[in-house]
């Protein structure tokens, strides 16, 4: 007689003696962990409130209890709610019945992908729970009369911050792919995660730095930012790279980019396929990029105008030895727009001539409305971080990399604890997230005067508002022509704001270009990648929406379009040059150079 087997357990068990060594481990390092924490967190007498929180709340707060009758209407509503989706969860499980929800996700919502989220009825009721009381917390704070657009604005951001983070899925009892997860591997991946999480706290000295990729899949000047190329110049503050060409002709007027000193230049010259750096290239420019060093105390003094100086017109005066042009085209990424726009007005004042054509990736000139951003932006958060600058020397990277990700929570922390933390999983090799956790710092004396006259006063819109170099700046002195590039869903650089400021230039022959999605995927589009449309219109009226009703919509990258407006101002061809070839000019070191391996 064949004696039935017991069915296998459902549940993996752990090794309880691997899961022993892991655990103590584990309370070792956090003991450590905590201690050199709370020791640094004395030592830079870090505020209770750094983020100028509570005073924004309270304020709200105060505006709720002067009219009670707005929170019992929401409230009501609110319970009406509940009841609804208690009635509908009891008969989704007594019945064969699915009444339609009493509030839906959003279908890009990448958090309730997971199909258990839907088909079982007590994650759905989870789901829809917190979908109501996300909504109720969201009507509450957004719509208290009295408070100022600046305290609104604060109000309602941390407020969704607070929803973001209260999400079920960034909890394990609460999400169905974390407790499958955690089933299948005896909770393994519980461990794995735990460990995660105290890799990124000691990577970060006692401060989460969430590991979005596989870092160790990359290599600066390897697989990506590996364009041929040599640096022909550097000083304290940037190093100039001249690119090799792969023509044998090249148009006459070379191309200067100045990209972002927030960040790293090789966003455009990632891999070969995403490459802006090797586009250009092929298309037979001469393309020159700055590559920034990454300050630290030594250059706490540095100034807005002397990035100016030191970066714009150093690279200028090499240009001009290297190929003999008396004009370039100038392209500015975001911050480095900035700087581009602000050394147009300087030129335009001094009448320098060097610059025969400027674009502008994602720049704003106008702070009216700087977005969410503006969110930290205020004089109790400015004076403490001026105070936390100068005390060290230099704007730490990884502060101003964890600003920009809050921006975004759900894609870029909550997605991450979830993957990491919770499902114990290695995030995967992406070149994007490599380049946007390698942080780089900022000299206080420039980043206090960006934030204070740029962002908080609107200075640079204003004839006169900033001096560079003492000579005061007035951007409807520029008359060359202009490219404004924008991203429809850039969460930095409003779109609206950089048309707004594409308007001050009113000398100019100016031409703006709405691209589909944000900040960076906006940007970096390359034509064969056959992704997001692109807008195109002659006229700027007044106001953005008019413009966008007005405009064609062309599909693919921009790409070819910028070729065409900067290739039709001149043609002409030249042999092309190859770097070093020119006396005087002494190659320093392969691209991409030193300055961009320095680490924050």
């Amino acid at each position: 007689m064949t004696q039935v087997q017991p069915p296998e357990p459902a549940i993996k068990l752990p090794d309880t003696e691997v899961l022993g060594r892991s655990m103590a481990d584990i309370a070792a390092r956090s003991q450590k962990l905590v201690a050199e924490w709370l020791k640094r967190q004395a030592a830079e007498g870090v505020a209770m409130d750094p983020l100028n929180v509570g005073g924004a709340f309270m304020e709200m707060t105060a505006k709720l209890l002067a009219s009670p009758g707005q929170i019992v209407q929401a409230q009501m509503g609110l319970w009406r709610d509940y009841i609804t989706l208690w009635q509908n969860t009891a008969r989704r499980i007594w019945t064969d019945e699915e009444p339609a929800p009493v509030i839906a996700s959003d279908p890009k919502d990448k958090r309730f992908a997971d199909p258990a989220w839907k088909q079982n009825e007590i994650f759905d009721f989870i789901k829809q729970s917190y979908l109501l009381s996300a909504r109720y917390i969201n009507d509450v704070v957004t719509q208290v009369d009295g408070l100022e657009p600046k305290t609104a604005q604060k109000v309602d951001f941390y407020a969704r911050q607070f929803i973001n983070a209260l999400s079920p899925s960034n909890f394990a009892l609460t999400n169905p792919e974390v407790l499958r997860q955690t089933r299948e591997t005896g909770g393994e991946n519980l461990v794995r995660g735990l460990n995660n999480l105290l890799n990124d706290l000691e990577n970060g000295r006692g401060n989460l730095r969430i590991k979005m990729t596989a870092s160790e899949a990359f290599k600066v000047g390897e697989n990506i930012a590996s364009t041929e190329g040599k640096v022909v110049f550097q000083n304290g503050l940037m190093q100039l790279i001249q690119y090799s060409p792969t023509t044998e002709a090249v148009y006459a007027r070379p191309v200067l980019i100045l990209p972002p000193w927030i960040n790293k230049f090789y966003i455009l010259d990632l891999r070969p396929k995403n490459s802006l750096v090797r586009y250009l290239v092929a298309q037979g420019h001469t393309v020159f990029m700055v590559s920034w060093v990454n300050p630290d105390e030594e250059l706490a003094g540095k100034n807005f105008d002397d990035y100016m100086a030191e970066g714009v017109f150093a690279a200028l005066d090499v240009i001009q030895k290297v190929t003999k042009s008396a004009q370039i085209n100038a392209i500015g990424y975001c911050i480095g727009g900035t700087l581009l726009a602000s050394t147009l007005g300087y030129m335009a004042a001094t009448g320098d001539e060097r610059i025969a054509t400027a674009t502008f990736f994602v720049t704003l000139t106008d702070f009216t409305d700087s977005g969410e951003i503006g969110v930290f932006i205020d004089e109790e958060q400015l004076a403490a971080l001026e105070d936390k600058m100068l005390r060290r020397g230099y704007m730490e990277g990884t502060e101003m990399a964890a600003t920009f990700n809050m921006l975004r929570a759900n894609d870029l922390i909550w997605n991450f604890v979830v993957n990491n933390y919770l499902l114990g999983k290695e995030p995967f090799p992406f070149d994007l997230l490599y380049w946007n956790s390698d942080a780089t710092r900022m000299p206080p004396a420039m980043h206090s005067f960006y934030l204070r006259n740029m962002y908080q006063k609107n200075l640079l819109s204003e004839p006169g508002g900033i001096s560079m170099k003492d000579v005061p700046i007035d951007l409807s002195k520029v008359t060359i022509p202009l490219y404004f590039l924008s991203c429809r869903e850039d969460h930095i650089a409003p779109w609206t704001s950089i048309y707004k400021g594409a308007r001050n230039f009113t000398a100019a022959p100016r031409r703006f270009v709405l691209t589909a999605s944000g900040h960076i995927a906006g940007v970096i589009n390359p034509p064969d990648g056959g992704k997001y449309n692109h807008f195109i219109a002659d006229e700027l009226p007044e106001k953005p929406e008019e413009w966008l009703e007005n405009a064609v919509e062309i599909a693919g990258s921009w790409w070819p379009d910028w070729q065409r407006w900067a290739t039709g101002f001149a043609h002409d061809k030249v042999p092309a040059r190859i770097p070093g070839n020119v006396r005087g000019v002494k190659v320093l070191e392969d691209a991409p150079g030193s300055y961009v391996l320095m680490k924050a």
